[in-house]
């Protein structure tokens, strides 16, 4: 009987990166391509490799609870900028080139990145810094994990306070995302300002 070992992100890329003369390195991850509402965002991180805390995977990997417990060990220790792009942008610009903008306004928000790891297989165009794509990059840089898991928990809150705003849709469940009761609220109490109208759920609708 096999069993498989399931290995988590480590700190390979750094590492290389540093040993190149790369001392400053960004992780980044963004968080939202998929809702119907709310703001795609971004997060950039730099991790302290002498104080990198214990546990950092994919966001999608770790439960809600491990997310709220890790959040505070990555603000504490790291050096993070947080960014968004707006609804608004995202109708006007696609969402593909939105969450590119969000990820180079979260990069921008961190001074003298000698390098930054991208989450993904494209390099953002408007980014000023070199950089290098990793595909599954929060399953294997601890800085893309930790990028990863800080924008969750922001955008996550922001849907929260949205769902206060105007309830009923359920986005402090489900995060803007399309879930069957998402489209039903749609359909019985119409489209809010928080919508993106690109997407042809909420397009078809109008």
């Amino acid at each position: 009987m096999s069993t498989s070992i399931t290995i988590g992100p480590d700190f390979t890329f750094e590492e290389d990166l540093i040993a190149r003369g790369a001392l400053r390195i960004t992780g980044v991850d963004e968080v939202g391509r998929g809702p119907l509402a709310g703001p795609v965002t971004a997060a950039a991180v730099i991790l302290d490799p002498a104080n990198i805390p214990n546990g950092l995977n994919d966001s999608k990997k770790l439960t809600a609870k491990r997310r709220e417990a890790l959040n505070p060990l990555i603000l504490a220790s790291a050096q993070v900028s947080i960014a968004h792009a707006t609804v608004e942008e995202i109708d006007e610009i696609n969402i593909l080139r939105a969450s590119h903008l969000a990820m180079e306004r979260a990069v921008a928000g961190l001074s003298d990145v000698d390098h930054a790891l991208i989450d993904g297989n494209m390099i953002p165009k408007g980014l000023v810094v070199p950089a290098t794509t990793v595909i599954k990059g929060d399953s294997r840089s601890l800085s893309i994990a930790a990028a990863s898991i800080v924008a969750k928990i922001c955008r996550d809150r922001i849907m929260v306070d949205l769902a206060q705003q105007y309830p009923g849709y359920g986005w402090e469940t489900n995060a803007g995302y399309g879930s069957k009761s998402h489209i039903s609220a749609l359909q019985n109490l119409g489209v809010t300002p928080h919508h993106r109208r690109s997407f042809k759920p909420v397009h078809n609708m109008l």
